[in-house]
């Protein structure tokens, strides 16, 4: 086996293992950090501390302990279930800025909405399928002898073009697992209560649509109302 022949059949080996490392791998989302306050520096620190600076640092700690209300919307949180694996993380981060945006002090939330059971089964199933594919065209001369079985002639047709093969049960896995996984969701929940479903309407929300669905569940009844008032 030459050196092509070595570096046809490492890629697909390669590329098949990181699917691997990527499905099976916890998924790791970026959380937000909080903004922290600004630490002392050295030198402020090993100064003499007056009395005024103890009244100062109290007067900041009973402020910063003190609840804030941020707005209208305080209270209100959005949940909005995307589906991740078709890229609608996108869409789902411009929606919670407009809200964030439109109303203050709401809490917007973002999560991914899985596929049905049968299909994530499924989809952890088609990279062992690809394994004993793979197996099968490189080894089908010993697996077949072993289970009284005579090598089908279309194994002798795909064994005649292996890397080939190999490729197309790689692309083809690959793109099997991607559609399994998909949801097509784009669901907005406010307080618990579905708003918007996009499995229903099969279609995404407009901006305007969103503002008045969230904004006639707002608490304030009187706000809400008069959305469609500013916004005109």
């Amino acid at each position: 086996m030459d050196r092509v022949q070595l570096v046809l059949l490492g890629l697909p080996i390669l590329l098949f293992c990181s699917d691997l490392v990527t499905l099976f791998g916890p998924e790791q989302l970026p959380t937000p950090q909080p903004d922290l306050p600004p630490h002392p520096s050295p030198d402020a620190a090993s100064d003499a501390v007056q009395p005024d600076d103890i009244a100062a640092d109290a007067a900041a700690s009973a402020q910063i302990a003190e609840p804030q209300v941020d707005g209208p919307a305080s209270g209100t949180t959005v949940e909005l279930k995307f589906c991740a694996s078709c890229s609608y993380r996108g869409n789902a981060v411009t929606v919670k800025k407009m809200l964030e945006t439109s109303f203050p002090g709401i809490h917007v939330v973002l999560e991914n909405y899985p596929p049905p059971f049968p299909k994530r089964a499924l989809s952890k199933a088609v990279p062992f399928l690809q394994v004993g594919a793979m197996a099968t065209l490189m080894a089908g001369d010993q697996i077949f002898p072993r289970f009284g079985m005579v090598p089908p002639p279309w194994y002798y047709s795909l064994r005649a073009n292996r890397f080939g093969t190999m490729a197309t049960i790689w692309l083809f896995g690959n793109f099997a697992q991607s559609f399994l996984q998909s949801s097509g969701a784009f669901e907005v929940y406010c307080n618990g209560q579905l708003v918007f479903s996009k499995l229903s309407e099969q279609r995404f929300p407009s901006e305007f649509e969103l503002r008045e669905l969230i904004g006639n569940r707002l608490p304030d009844s009187q706000f809400g109302k008069n959305l469609e008032k500013v916004w005109s």
